[in-house]
């Protein structure tokens, strides 16, 4: 599980092929980045729960506040050029202290998705974003 940890946060942190992207709402900062679940390897994606495939793509999400992660409520939704939509259902991964939240979505063809995020923390209003990401399968 330790590897499960630094996987998830060398993908927040430190591989910008992955798009990580980062928003800040007052003192919460909410990193969130996507990728291909075949990326991932095995024991990696078994331990988090994840499906590793050609065609199908993975959000991260991570709420800080004051560098560590904090537990939050996750949702969101995506959207094809077409206006076609699709729940994301989040999962939390807690882990040495972090807290992820990870949801798989398919990836059937090169595309721009619109990604529609709300991060709540505690008992203080939602916070939601959107931000566009080129996907396709890893073929």
């Amino acid at each position: 599980m330790p590897r499960l940890a630094s996987l998830l946060l060398c993908l927040l942190v430190a591989l910008p092929a992955f798009a990580e992207r980062k928003q800040t709402f007052g003192e919460l900062d909410v990193h969130y980045s996507v990728f291909n679940s075949s990326f991932l390897q095995p024991d990696i994606a078994a331990a988090a729960g994840l499906t590793r495939s050609k065609t199908g793509g993975v959000v991260n999400v991570a709420a800080l506040k004051g560098g560590k992660g904090v537990p939050a409520q996750v949702s969101g939704q995506i959207k094809n050029l077409l206006g076609q939509t699709s729940t994301l259902s989040f999962k939390q991964v807690l882990e040495s202290g972090a807290v992820y939240y990870l949801a798989e979505f398919p990836l059937r063809e090169r595309e721009i998705l619109t990604f529609s995020l709300s991060v709540q923390v505690g008992d203080s209003a939602p916070h939601s974003f959107t931000f566009n990401q080129e996907v396709f399968p890893d073929e």
